[in-house]
Formats: structure tokens, C-alpha cells, sequence
């Protein structure tokens, strides 16, 4: 049964949470898809991969890059899994995939800042709810730790 995992960012920048999450997921042997709402923020966030640490990188290329299919984790705008991944992320609201049962996990993001990000996550909860996913809601503690909440 796919799971989706509601992630809820308060006082947190995307740059900051998404390279240990993927970290983890690639530490897992999964391959990843994120899905982001726009083409700059996509360009933004591959430059960000190859930087984000001075002594490492997360190995990745955009869903327009020839090779995406060989590559642990594609950045992409659109539907689809280019690279077999088992689990996708959706950040800038993007919306839960029609294929969401073909992902072992799907992972979306939210800014709890943002009214609209909060109205469209509680949206994609009962969808997720209401096509018989798994769904959990993750919030971060003091220490920056996330811990799942009821």
C-alpha cells in the first residue's frame, strides 16, 4: 500500500529540509522523483543539489536531461516517473499523482506559512485518505527532528 507522508514546514525553507530527506531515501536504495510547480524552481533546486554541502552532492538531473532514467533522483514539473523511482516527493503544491499507488511512498511538502499550501495540503489529505493510501502527518521539534503527529 502506498503511503503518503504529509510534511508540514513551519518556519522551514524547502532547501534546507528536501537534500537530508533525499539523503535518506537514496541511503534506502530508492530512486526519487520531485515533482516541483515550476521550471525555475526546478533550475533552482539542481543547482542547489550539486552545492548544498561543500563536501558532497546528491547525485541527480532534471526530467529533460537524456539520461534521467539512469539517474537516482529526477527533478521534474510534470507527471510521470522517468526513472522507475519508488517514491515522490511534491513540493510548491503540487498535486498527488494519478499513479500515487505506483510509488511505495509519496512524500508531499507543505509551507504551514502559507494559507494556500496549508488548504491545498488538507485537500490532498482527503484525497489520499479517500483512495485507500496510508497517510501520516510529520511536523518538525525544537531540534529540527521530524516526529510523526496524530
Amino acid at each position: 500500500m502506498t503511503e503518503v507522508l504529509f510534511y508540514h514546514m513551519q518556519n522551514m525553507k524547502l532547501e534546507n529540509v528536501l537534500p537530508p530527506l533525499l539523503e535518506k531515501s537514496l541511503e534506502r536504495g530508492w530512486r526519487v522523483v520531485v515533482q516541483a510547480g515550476s521550471v525555475e524552481r526546478v533550475e533552482a533546486l539542481d543547482s542547489h543539489l550539486w552545492t548544498y554541502k561543500e563536501d558532497s552532492f546528491l547525485p541527480h538531473a532534471t526530467w529533460q536531461t537524456s539520461d534521467a532514467a539512469e539517474q537516482p533522483i529526477v527533478l521534474a514539473v510534470e507527471q510521470g516517473n522517468p526513472n522507475a523511482a519508488q517514491v515522490r516527493f511534491l513540493v510548491d503544491n503540487a498535486a498527488l499523482p494519478a499513479d500515487a499507488e505506483s510509488y511505495e511512498r509519496v512524500v508531499l511538502m507543505f509551507d504551514g506559512d502559507d494559507a494556500d499550501a496549508v488548504d491545498n495540503a488538507r485537500a490532498a489529505w482527503r484525497d489520499g485518505k479517500a483512495r485507500g493510501f496510508a497517510v501520516t502527518y510529520w511536523q518538525a521539534d525544537d531540534r529540527g527532528r521530524w516526529q510523526r503527529r496524530e
